[in-house]
């Protein structure tokens, strides 16, 4: 017996098994309470379905998706046979994405480094290689800001308020491309040439409660930072090692380790009152990372 909804059978089958069992995964983590409760979609904010199996790669840059039919790419594609995909839309473009297995790699390299994390600089490495982040939406909040309040007393639905928010809707997908390419190109150099990554086991929703720097950090993307971290070591070969948040990383002096009893936000040099060692303290958190692994 069919089902009463009709529109079920007007696509490939393996989108609504994806549905559900995405909605599964979603009321998992909610009773885990590692997440809230799941929240419908809505139609035109991050469109997207995951089709398994049933997808044909023709030539290089076209792909055979069921009911669809042949759609062509911009870019060449991967010549594998992908397990499943998923099309998504950003603003007016449309992307592929290809999951399908590789094979572990084994990594060469045996030495340890420290990453810390940080509002000032995204990570300070223990050689003391500091890499700045992006910060895209800090460079563009004014003209988003300036966009949004233009719109304001568009009417809903016209055709000048549906072109006001493919404009913003672009912006925002310009400030969250900014962003991955640094965290990807940051993760990939640490998994690749290190043997052992250690990074803090931070308290991200509980850093973002700190209005004053809730926008800063959520800039910088610890969160993204930590998963691409974590399957790119995977893939690499490399261990990553997450040391617990209670570790007092920044406190402890990494010359002779006497920890100290406070350390404000405002001390962005770390003087040991034993020894004298004077060092940065971002700098002093990494290398303190580093030993802990040992």
């Amino acid at each position: 017996m069919k089902s009463e909804h009709e529109w079920y059978y007007e696509v490939s089958k393996s989108t609504p098994q994806q549905a559900l069992m995405a909605l599964r995964e979603a009321w998992k983590r909610c009773f885990n309470k590692t997440a809230g409760h799941p929240l419908f979609k809505k139609k035109g904010k991050r469109d997207s379905f995951t089709l398994e199996g049933t997808v044909k790669i023709l030539g290089n840059n076209k792909i055979q998706v069921p009911v669809i039919g042949v759609l062509k790419t911009y870019e060449r594609l991967p010549q594998v046979k992908p397990k499943s995909i998923t099309i998504s839309r950003e603003a007016t473009r449309w992307f592929i994405s290809f999951r399908f297995e590789v094979e572990t790699q084994n990594s060469e390299h045996i030495d340890v480094v420290g990453v810390d994390l940080g509002v000032k600089s995204l990570a300070t490495f223990s050689t003391g290689e500091v890499i700045v982040g992006a910060k895209s939406y800090k460079k563009y909040e004014a003209k988003l800001s300036r966009m949004q309040w233009l719109n304001r007393h568009k009417v809903i639905g016209s055709a000048n308020w549906k072109k006001a928010q493919l404009q913003i809707a672009r912006l925002h997908r310009k400030i969250a491309n900014i962003r991955k390419d640094t965290l990807h190109k940051l993760t990939t150099l640490l998994a690749k040439n290190h043997g052992t990554v250690v990074i803090e086991d931070l308290n991200v929703s509980g850093m973002l409660a700190n209005r004053k720097l809730a926008k800063a950090i959520a800039d910088m993307s610890f969160f993204e930072f930590r998963r691409q971290l974590t399957y790119k070591c995977e893939l690499y070969g490399s261990k990553l090692v997450v040391v617990d948040r209670w570790f007092p990383s920044s406190k402890t002096c990494s010359n002779c380790g006497t920890k100290k009893e406070t350390l404000t936000l405002n001390e962005r040099v770390f003087e040991c009152s034993e020894c004298g060692f004077v060092i940065d303290r971002d700098l002093n958190a990494a290398i303190n990372l580093s030993k802990a692994a040992s």
